[in-house]
């Protein structure tokens, strides 16, 4: 799990030294807003790099993430793409997570705050490294990052010069292909990739599901050694839902799709100070029709029912981050982002909902003492939907001796209601006649927040090749957002602020290296919820597993041969989609071989996902069968 040892291509501002990266110690970006060894900064971080991705086998981010710490995820489509969440979903969509790429993020306004599609915006192969804190760092990004924050780096252009093709083909029809082209020199390199990820879907859902992007990137550098990154991509998924027999959820295909442009300028304004500039644009559009019965209501015939809409946001950040004195290190900015949703079906208006968010944040690095770090920030948000909210972190990182580091913090974050959770009203109607309606919502739901407590201990001790985090914490969520039916009103629901829900727990996360070659990678994660949260019949909200382990053995062997084994183990919990309580088993190989001829190479892999009895994902009754299949990179 803490198996990334360099920063390979990220752009690092210039108060970063040529000694921070020759350090075994991994440089982590996205915590702080700073640069940071990964032993300072305010929080546990897991680090997927390049390897570890590659050996997993994993088709997508979200199943990557079912082998991190605190993690659930799902392959399911079901929520529109497979989704991943920390510390329990609660629920069909994971709203309470911050995911970025290359620092923009990507949630959606208009699925409820779901970061499901975000997860499917760019290919594996261009990643170059996942940063992923576990815990809660609205201090720096603000609302959506209540629980956590997910940080995909993607690779420089430079570093994939020349082109690049991949095939996997397998059982389920498992159709998988990209093309990737890159070209230019230091001062001006590009990359465009193309690709497309298709299945079956799980065992008892509707599958035939199809993810397909295009993603550009350019690094440039200006006259005056500015640097300057522009990206554009798009994302279209189309997936099969819905079940047989059942009147509101008949079986039906979906999509949605997604458009971005990014741009990104920064600064040297000398040997520990730069200025940067990023601003962002993304639209959503999403489309699910479906015909309704009238039958129920002794009607003959049907209705079309529509829950398509559109939504667009945007963003302007502006970041300073600077050297004060020798022991202390600074960054400040300030970012807006408006929020646009329009949707007649599920609002019963064709008005555009407009939020809009004005954050201030700033955060410290001071070195108390040469073992002794305190890291001091907070964020002040102001949202057009629910006023104004401070959400402030102290963590001191403690380093008691070589290669052994305390750390214990306190932080608040806040979460306000999704546009939907405030304003949603659904209504079905024939010949002008309302003969349904299911949302009621009365806009009384106010923000929740939770108050997280930690500690937590790193051990390095590089010459055994072993690493070693663990993470004890207690998150008190107040004012828990959930969906509730209305006793007086039967079929129709309402998003009302529940009681506290308290979460503590244990986990961690052990790399160790036996010998050359080999990796063997241990993560478990004990939790309890101390009062369970009780959801509707239909989408029942859910509860994270009370012991979560997963295991990855990987070994090199003669001829460059790479054999990974990896296995997820999840005692009892509550699914999303139908509140059963099951189990989660799973166990993966891959066995790679890498491939050489002339300029050329690349690599062949054998996967079996799931080698055991098929794994319920989401609902009871979906499972994760065996998939088989094989994968062909070539590249020059």
């Amino acid at each position: 799990m803490l198996g990334y040892s360099g920063l390979v291509g990220a752009q690092a501002p210039a108060s970063v030294t040529e000694k921070d990266f020759l350090t075994e110690m991994p440089i982590v970006l996205s915590v702080s807003r700073l640069p940071q060894r990964l032993d300072e900064t305010p929080g546990a971080v897991t680090l997927i790099d390049r390897d570890w991705i590659r050996l997993s086998g994993a088709r997508d981010i979200a199943d990557l993430l079912r082998l991190v710490p605190g993690f659930q995820s799902s392959s399911s489509f079901e929520p529109v793409a497979p989704q991943a969440s920390y510390h329990g979903a609660f629920g069909s969509f994971s709203s309470r997570i911050q995911v970025l790429i290359d620092g923009r993020s990507v949630y959606s306004p208009y699925v409820l705050g779901s970061v499901a599609p975000g997860l499917q915006q760019v290919a594996l192969n261009d990643i170059e490294r996942i940063e992923v804190l576990r815990g809660s760092n609205s201090a720096t990004y603000g609302a959506r990052a209540m629980l956590g924050v997910i940080n995909i780096v993607t690779r420089h252009t430079v570093d994939t010069l020349g082109a690049q093709a991949a095939l996997g083909v397998g059982e389920n029809q498992l159709r998988d292909a990209q093309a990737r082209l890159g070209w230019g020199t230091d001062e001006a390199s590009f990359r465009l990739t193309l690709d497309r990820r298709a299945d079956g879907g799980l065992a008892g859902a509707n599958g035939h599901n199809e993810v397909d992007r295009v993603n550009f990137r350019a690094d440039l550098r200006g006259p005056k050694g500015d640097e300057i990154q522009v990206r554009a991509g798009t994302l279209f998924i189309d997936s099969g839902k819905g079940f047989a027999g059942n009147v509101g959820d008949p079986l039906r295909d979906g999509s949605y799709g997604a458009n971005h442009v990014q741009l990104d300028w920064r600064r040297s304004l000398g040997a520990d100070e730069d200025l940067s500039l990023t601003l962002t644009h993304t639209d959503e559009t999403y489309r699910d029709t479906f015909p309704y019965s009238l039958r129920p209501l002794g009607i003959d015939g049907s209705i079309d029912i529509d829950f398509s809409g559109t939504a667009t946001n945007s963003t302007v950040l502006l970041q300073h981050t600077l050297r004060r004195a020798p022991s202390l290190r600074l960054v400040w900015g300030g970012e807006l982002r408006r929020e646009d949703v329009t949707s007649r079906p599920i609002y019963n208006t064709g008005a555009t909902f407009v939020t809009e968010f004005a954050r201030v944040f700033a955060n410290a690095e001071w070195r108390m003492a040469q073992s002794l770090l305190l890291n001091a920030g907070g964020l002040v948000e102001r949202s057009s939907l629910s006023g104004s909210s401070l959400a402030p972190r102290v963590m001191l990182n403690w380093q008691v001796a070589d290669g052994h580091t305390l750390r214990a913090g306190i932080s608040r974050a806040y979460r306000p209601p999704t546009t939907y959770e405030k304003y949603g009203d659904v209504r079905y109607y024939w010949q002008g006649r309302l003969i349904q309606r299911t949302l009621q919502t009365t806009g009384a739901v106010q923000p929740e927040s939770v108050l997280a407590r930690e500690i937590g201990y790193l051990w390095d001790w590089p010459t055994q090749g072993v690493q070693l985090d663990v993470r004890g914490f207690h998150e008190r969520i107040d004012g828990f957002i959930k969906r509730q039916g209305i006793p007086t009103l039967p079929g129709r629901f309402n998003y009302v602020n529940s009681p506290a829900v308290a979460l503590q727990g244990l986990e961690y996360q052990l790399l160790w290296r036996p010998w050359r070659g080999a990796q063997i990678r241990l993560s478990q994660a004990m939790l309890e919820v101390a009062d369970n949260v009780i959801g509707d019949n239909e989408r029942v909200v859910s509860t994270p597993p009370p012991l979560a382990t997963a295991l990855m053995l990987t070994h090199k062997l003669p001829g460059g041969i790479d054999v990974s084994l990896s296995h997820q183990d999840n005692k009892p919990m509550t699914m999303q989609g139908t509140g059963a309580v099951r189990a989660i088993r799973r166990t993966d190989l891959r066995v790679g071989m890498p491939l050489q001829w002339g300029r050329q190479r690349g690599d062949v892999a054998l996967v079996v996902q799931n080698l055991g009895s098929p794994s319920p994902d989401f609902r009871h009754d979906f499972a994760f069968q065996r998939r088989a299949f094989v994968t062909l990179r070539v590249e020059n």
